[in-house]
């Protein structure tokens, strides 16, 4: 197991920023990591890291637990904070070359060439740090994360500042390490969540609310309702929708209408009586899926 996360809490004076979260997440997986703003995750990740202490709790990445083996934890992780720390006056090729020097790499030159090339930053490597667009210095901060070669990968909203063409090139870059390196991703994004990560792990206010596969979360909502889109050739009023049996919302969408109902309970051979009869042809008649930002609003808000 890559992160074993037991029992952490997290306490700053009054406020308590995690409150008792366990999870753990098993090696080579991408594995992403929501919440809210000011849900604790940006906390969680420091600790996991080892650039802050947790008031309660153990961590464990490789084996190795934090707090007591830090500068070993250190060597297996690649960390890209939210706020990418950088030297804005260095050069790209000088800075990645001054952080295989930290790391004491032993062949640093071609690392370094390696992770330019792969971080897509080859015609950027002589500019100034400080000259470069926000999504060019996240790619500097991804590579160097991805310097030493680490085992374990945390990437905090790494596609930040991208442009559409770049996110989905990290997206691929983070779906090959994936398949050599733990990768713990946090993002606001939900199609990046539901493209790169087998499994996701949400907090809410400190605590967790949810750590399955991704697949199983997108169908939890199911147990509760389900939502069908119906569109007649003819306009109808909305409380003879309301009135069949289990229907708990009706909402207009596009040409038709989006009925929510109880999920025991199928409605749409209501919805084909309906059209029969007030003498309807029904034009459309689709069961919606669940997306992962529902159920991610129905655990959050």
């Amino acid at each position: 197991m890559s992160i074993q996360v037991k029992g952490v809490t997290k306490n700053y004076g009054s406020q308590k920023a995690l409150d008792n979260v366990s999870f753990e997440v098993p090696s080579g997986q991408i594995v992403g990591f929501l919440g809210p703003n000011g849900a604790g995750k940006s906390t969680m990740m420091k600790i996991i890291t080892g650039y802050l202490p947790a008031t309660s709790g153990t961590v464990m990445v490789c084996g190795l637990e934090v707090g007591k083996n830090n500068q070993e934890v250190r060597r297996k992780i690649g960390y890209l904070p939210e706020h990418n720390p950088l030297y804005v006056d260095m050069y790209v090729a000088e800075y990645l070359m001054f952080v295989a020097d930290i790391y004491k790499l032993g062949n640093k030159k071609e690392r370094v060439e390696e992770i330019i090339a792969m971080t897509g930053l080859t015609a950027e490597r002589h500019k100034k740090i400080g000259s470069l667009s926000k999504g060019y210095r996240q790619r500097v901060g991804l590579a160097q994360a991805l310097l030493p070669d680490p085992e374990v990968l945390i990437l905090d909203e790494p596609t930040t500042g991208l442009d559409p063409n770049q996110i989905v090139e990290v997206r691929n870059l983070i779906r090959q390490l994936g398949k050599e390196k733990t990768v713990l991703l946090s993002t606001h994004i939900m199609q990046e969540v539901q493209a790169i990560c087998e499994r996701v792990i949400i907090i809410n206010r400190g605590t967790l609310v949810a750590n399955e596969k991704s697949d199983n979360l997108e169908h939890r909502l199911k147990q509760n309702q389900q939502k069908v889109f119906v569109e007649y050739d003819r306009k109808i009023a909305p409380e003879k929708l309301n009135a069949i049996s289990g229907v708990v919302e009706v909402m207009p969408k596009d040409n038709g209408w989006l009925v929510t109902a109880k999920a025991d309970e199928d409605i749409r051979p209501a919805l084909f009586k309906l059209a029969v009869d007030n003498d309807l042809i029904i034009l459309t008649l689709t069961v919606e899926h669940q997306s992962l930002e529902e159920v991610f609003h129905s655990l959050t808000s």
